[in-house]
C-alpha cells in the first residue's frame, strides 16, 4: 500500500493516487469498484458521475426487493463499457466519485492557495 496515495474509499470501492503520478501536473486518479478499476482524470470522474446522474434517474424497477437484481446499466467513461448494476451499487459508486471528485479538488485548491 505504500505505491498509493489513498483519496477516498466507502464500502464499495476506493480511489487512489499511484505514488509516481504525484509529481505530474493533472495526474490520473485510480477508481476501483467491485473487480473494476478505471484510471481516470478528473474531467472524466465529472463525466461518470453525471453517467451516474442519469441512471439513477432513469430507475426501472422501484419496487423490486431482489438485491441480485441489476437492472440499472451505467455508462462509463469507455464508450465501449457499460456496467449492469444495482440500486445500492449505483449510489455506493456515485458516492465514490462525488467523494473522490471532492477530495481531489480540495487538493488542487489548496495546493494553489500555498503557491499563492
Amino acid at each position: 500500500m505504500n505505491a498509493i496515495d489513498k483519496i477516498y474509499s466507502n464500502e464499495l470501492g476506493i480511489s487512489f493516487f499511484w505514488k509516481q503520478e504525484e509529481h505530474i501536473l493533472k495526474p490520473k486518479v485510480q477508481l476501483i469498484f467491485k473487480d473494476i478499476g478505471f484510471l481516470l482524470t478528473l474531467n472524466e470522474l465529472k463525466d461518470f458521475s453525471n453517467s451516474c446522474i442519469t441512471a439513477i434517474n432513469d430507475q426501472c424497477c422501484s419496487q423490486c426487493k431482489n438485491t441480485q437484481c441489476r437492472p440499472l446499466l451505467l455508462k462509463t467513461p469507455s464508450d465501449k463499457i457499460d456496467l449492469a448494476v444495482s440500486k445500492k451499487e449505483l449510489h455506493q459508486i456515485q458516492e465514490l466519485i462525488t467523494g473522490t471528485i471532492f477530495r481531489v479538488e480540495l487538493k488542487y485548491w489548496i495546493k494553489n492557495l500555498s503557491l499563492n
